[in-house]
């Protein structure tokens, strides 16, 4: 690595995709990772974070008074080994440009969140899950190698059999700042799924077909109406399917079945006044959802449909208004069954509204010393910002911890330092070896002094 060069810097005011709590920062951009080392080696007091497309929910990837590196600037894909089924590629590329990219020679990312508009570097920081949790894990038991730089200004490649690639799967960004990484991919013969819709009357009936057959399918996940009360409470549509094969297609898709076939129609204006989202639209949004969800077997969707209905709207977090809006997600173990209608209730009755409820069942976890996902249930749920909110989620957060889950810390927005010290067992062995690998605590976000990570 040659001699580090000054680069310069642009106050910016953050926030995450909650639009909450903003934050001013000197950010700087740029390919050349000499530059980047020389900023991390001179961040000052107030420390450095590496922030990607800014999906995180909350404040993990802002840094009040100190210095954030945007590294979409790092954008390049290297290697594309197809024999090998595997992409050498910087970490600031977008699942969507990888997708993009992969899609030609038969390759897939193996694991796609909720939005494709996520980086690699963010989707290690975070471990990302997705709707094949249950037959594939999270994003890192994928990642063969990534090169790590640390607080001293060094590229270390990092492994799975590394203690510190486990510290940083899922760690946030507070070991250091991944600058590139090896992913083994999945082989397709589409860009197309092969799709199972089914629409249940009720809460019970959801959580009875998610476990009756969820283990055939390699996706999995559903949606559940928070608001209808009596019978119907929780009625819901799981949406669960396979890759599609070349002959699964009807004959005007196998013309190009390997299409990027992902359209997004139009980017939310920013408008929208906070109470616009409301007991009454609230309920016509889900009618609208749940009649889009009839029971039908065998449909072939595209992969906005099957993966990214939200995708179809550029920054549709704009929809809550300038208020914002936290996501709440928590995983708690299989046998909790009572706890999530117990849940649901709570929420629905707390005069508080959600529409995008999504339930989806977890397999087993990696390595990872705070990665979020272990064998259970996750339920997320997107609530707009007003007065009472608070109270709703301390409450919620005694209740995840009394049935033994835990918070994302990709979602989280709010909560104590107390509560994530309970909810993640291997903490200390985690805060051991960041110690190790940036002993003066460089790398700091506003998410880590607030929870005292």
């Amino acid at each position: 690595m040659g001699a580090s060069t000054e680069v310069q810097t642009e106050l910016r005011t953050l926030t995450g995709w909650g639009r909450t709590a903003p934050t001013t920062a000197r950010v700087i951009s740029t390919d050349n990772i000499d530059e980047i080392a020389g900023a991390v080696r001179t961040a000052g007091p107030r420390g450095v974070i590496a922030r990607g497309l800014g999906r995180s929910y909350g404040d993990s990837s802002q840094n009040a008074g100190g210095l954030v590196v945007d590294m979409t600037a790092l954008d390049k894909v290297h290697l594309i080994n197809v024999d090998e089924a595997t992409v050498e590629v910087d970490s600031g590329v977008s699942l969507d440009t990888l997708v993009r990219r992969l899609l030609p020679y038969g390759l897939w990312v193996p694991v796609l969140p909720g939005t494709r508009q996520v980086t690699v570097g963010g989707a290690i920081g975070a471990d990302v899950h997705g709707g094949n949790h249950h037959t594939q894990g999270s994003f890192c038991n994928h990642v063969l190698w990534m090169d790590l730089l640390t607080a001293d200004g060094q590229v270390r490649r990092l492994t799975q059999d590394d203690d510190v690639f486990w510290a940083t799967a899922g760690g946030m960004g507070l070991t250091g700042i991944v600058l590139r990484a090896a992913i083994r991919l999945k082989r397709v013969e589409t860009s197309y799924f092969l799709a199972d819709v089914e629409q249940t009357d009720n809460f019970d009936e959801l959580l009875e077909r998610l476990q009756d057959n969820d283990d055939q399918y390699t996706y999995s996940k559903s949606w559940f109406d928070s608001l209808i009360t009596g019978e119907r409470m929780g009625r819901g549509t799981l949406l669960r399917g396979w890759p599609a094969k070349l002959e699964d297609l009807p004959k005007k898709l196998r013309k190009d079945p390997l299409k990027f076939d992902a359209p997004q129609i139009f980017t939310a204006p920013d408008i929208f006044p906070n109470w616009c989202l409301n007991k009454f639209t609230a309920k016509i949004i889900n009618e609208a959802y749940y009649r889009m969800g009839a029971t039908r077997f065998g449909s072939v969707q595209n992969i906005t449909q099957f993966f990214h209905p939200l995708d179809l709207v550029g920054e549709w977090n704009r929809g809550y208004g300038s208020n914002g809006f936290l996501q709440y997600q928590f995983v708690v173990p299989f046998g909790q069954e009572p706890f999530l209608r117990t849940t649901m209730e709570k929420i629905s009755s707390s005069g508080h509204i959600s529409c995008l409820n999504v339930l989806k069942r977890f397999g087993a976890g990696n390595s990872g010393h705070i990665s979020f996902p272990e064998p259970g249930w996750t339920l997320a749920v997107d609530i707009p910002i007003k007065p009472g909110l608070h109270r709703l989620c301390d409450e919620l957060d005694e209740m995840v911890l009394d049935a033994g889950g835990r918070l994302y810390l990709a979602k989280e927005s709010r909560t104590r330092a107390e509560t994530i010290e309970k909810m993640y067992p291997r903490i200390d062995e985690w805060r051991k070896i960041r110690a190790a690998v940036d002993p003066d605590g460089v790398f700091i976000s506003d998410q880590s002094r607030r929870l005292a990570l």
